[in-house]
């Protein structure tokens, strides 16, 4: 069997291996921090995945690479790959998805519904965006944002000057703001023959930008969870891609438009560890190691993943509580705890979401991190 190198040891990279090992796929992982999160169950060479020449070296430690981190050095990986060293999902994927503006330039190009946007370089392009786009609009940077970091919403044109300096001068894009019913996603995987799988569609409940609570399946029509579907598929078919992506997607007056991709398993389908047949970190090992896809059919009628987040700074206690029937407790075994930072979660299934989302709860109320 040949070994898997995985770009990233946090969360991510840390399923990833641990799904790895239940197949007999061995794993390993590239990160900066001494016994990172993956490094519980994957060989770990310490070094910065940012850094070009300690990506290209990476690639002799394994035979396929991925990564769990859009940061990782695009650079060396597009060379590895056009060398014909197997990187999944494809470097040519990553630099598009990396950057936003050029995201949401693709997606469009594809015949994808977005919400409009401009690029944004100067105040005065946002003032354009003001008047063109209308208030409120959001300001998002066009790379590495991610749990509420790299936006702010301009409601009118005095908040300019306050959004330029959190967001870090130019380099933007404006979008105008959806008044969404619901945030929906929906978690897809591709196989090296171009076979394509969707998990059942999910709703995202999102707090200060951060996602707090997932449902599966998402209570939405059923004419709106198959269009999200068919976008999902339609997103990946345009990739070409192996490996999972998930789409991020607003529902708003019965029109699905895509709000973000993600190139990489996600925090959308966490879930899917404890109410799918396979999960979606086995199904993105199973794609870029060129075996065939796992069931994405639920086991369960309802579940409910919740984040658990830090809630101060410090040293991480790492004390788990008594489980309730139902509900499982993922932690990450992170060192330093951070106000908003992700530290695990909690997965339960149920008959209905809200037995699922009680217990959830129950038992997010009870975890001392």
């Amino acid at each position: 069997m040949k070994t898997l190198g995985i770009v990233g040891g946090g969360q991510l990279g840390r399923m990833m291996a641990e799904a790895a090992q239940k197949i007999g796929v061995e794993t390993v992982v590239l990160d900066p921090t001494p016994g990172c999160p993956a490094s519980a169950f994957a060989r770990q060479v310490v070094g910065d995945f940012k850094d070009y020449e300690t990506v290209k070296a990476f690639a002799k430690e394994a035979d396929v690479l991925t990564f769990e981190i859009e940061s990782a050095n695009a650079e060396a990986l597009s060379e590895l790959s056009e060398s014909g060293y197997p990187v999944h999902p494809s470097p040519h994927t990553l630099s598009i998805i990396r950057d936003k503006l050029a995201q949401k330039k693709f997606l469009t190009e594809n015949g994808i519904a977005v919400a409009p946007f401009l690029e944004v370089n100067s105040k005065e392009d946002a003032e354009q965006a003001g008047q063109v786009l209308g208030y409120p609009f959001v300001l998002k940077a066009r790379s590495g944002g991610y749990d509420g970091k790299g936006n702010s919403t301009v409601h009118s044109s005095e908040d300019i000057a306050t959004a330029f300096e959190k967001l870090g001068g130019g380099h933007l894009y404006a979008e105008k703001f959806v008044p969404f019913e619901k945030e929906l996603a929906v978690v897809a995987v591709r196989s090296e023959e171009g076979e394509i799988r969707t998990y059942p569609t999910v709703e995202t409940v999102h707090e200060n930008h951060i996602c707090v609570l997932v449902r599966m399946p998402a209570l939405v029509p059923e004419p709106a969870r198959q269009k999200a579907e068919a976008i999902a598929e339609k997103v990946l078919g345009a990739l070409h891609g192996v490996g999972v992506i998930s789409i991020e997607m607003f529902l708003s007056g019965g029109e699905i438009l895509v709000n973000e991709i993600a190139p990489r398993v996600h925090n959308s389908g966490h879930i899917t560890q404890d109410a799918c047949a396979t999960s979606q970190f086995e199904n993105h090992v199973r794609a870029v190691m060129g075996m065939s896809l796992g069931d994405v059919a639920m086991t369960v009628r309802a579940g409910v993943m919740a984040n658990i987040l830090g809630t101060r700074n410090g040293e991480s206690v790492g004390v788990q509580v008594e489980g309730i029937s139902g509900v499982a407790l993922h932690l990450y075994e992170k060192k330093d705890v951070r106000v908003g930072r992700k530290m695990g979660h909690i997965n339960a299934v149920a008959d209905t979401q809200e037995e699922a989302e009680k217990n959830a709860l129950l038992l997010l109320s009870r975890v001392i991190i």
